[in-house]
């Protein structure tokens, strides 16, 4: 039903998780050869004949080739071991209070790690600290983090995002990426990860490059929203799970509501970050 209803949304020109203005919900991105092989120094005498001075150029081309390709090969095997070291690290997660309880996120920073980063960059600054679910739907989704949601009942609830600027990779590497026309980060459509139940997953206006502070929580299996399935021009990128305690977010989706804003607040106390 929801998928349904979904579709007709957007045929009327809505979006399922717009961070615009008047937006119903359906109801409903890591010295060549420093040392190759060194070879022997010596004086060579010179060759007498034109032939013997190829076959010496020859040889000597060969051996350089050869150290090239041996260097080459060492370098790619350094970087697969560090990605192998990646891949080992286990994932960042976050603690979230909120006014009804705690809940643990595994963060995909293995697989998404733009996005995980701009969470993460958020939810250490206090971004999330007070903030309000602004729109449940049971059976279906709940969403979160937009900043004039700390006021519950604020209409301009779900059209808000952070400040452009940047924030830092949160791998370590130094590397910035930018917030932009209105703290909006790069779309991460890389890792087709679905949106299932207990998934987080990028809220956006329907426009590429248009996700900010706000994602939502699946409770049910929403395929029509993974980037990939053209059932829906819907492209809602998955980048973590509720590892603990995922009853509660039904139970959150569950709560009664006025045009799907719970009329009791549930708040966001505060998010904690582990692991990075």
């Amino acid at each position: 039903m929801a998928k349904g209803l979904f579709a007709a949304m957007f045929a009327s020109g809505c979006s399922a998780f717009s961070v615009g203005p008047a937006v119903r919900a359906p109801q409903e991105v890591s010295s060549l050869l420093a040392s190759a092989a060194k070879q022997e120094s010596r004086p060579h005498q010179p060759s007498s004949t034109p032939a013997v001075a190829s076959l010496a150029v020859g040889l000597a081309a060969g051996v350089a080739c050869s150290a090239l390709a041996k260097g080459a090969a060492s370098r790619r095997t350094r970087q697969n071991s560090q990605r192998a070291a990646v891949a080992l690290r286990a994932n960042p997660t976050a603690t979230c209070e909120t006014s009804m309880g705690t809940f643990k996120v595994e963060l995909y920073m293995d697989q998404m790690p733009i996005t995980v980063s701009n969470f993460i960059d958020l939810a250490k600054t206090g971004f999330y600290n007070g903030v309000h679910f602004h729109r449940v739907i049971p059976n279906f989704m709940c969403q979160f983090g937009c900043p004039y949601a700390k006021d519950p009942f604020n209409p301009r609830s779900g059209t808000g995002g952070p400040s452009d600027g940047q924030y830092p990779m949160a791998d370590g590497s130094g590397k910035m990426v930018p917030r932009k026309n209105g703290g909006n980060i790069p779309d991460e459509l890389t890792v087709k990860l679905p949106n299932e139940p207990g998934t987080l997953s990028m809220a956006n206006t329907g426009q590429p490059n248009s996700g900010g502070s706000q994602f939502f929580i699946n409770v049910a299996n929403n395929s029509f929203l993974n980037w990939w399935d053209r059932s829906s021009p819907s492209a809602h990128p998955v980048f973590g799970k509720v590892v603990e305690n995922y009853p509660l977010i039904q139970q959150i989706s569950k709560v009664r509501t006025r045009q799907d804003t719970p009329v009791e607040p549930v708040q966001m106390i505060r998010i904690t970050i582990d692991g990075v």
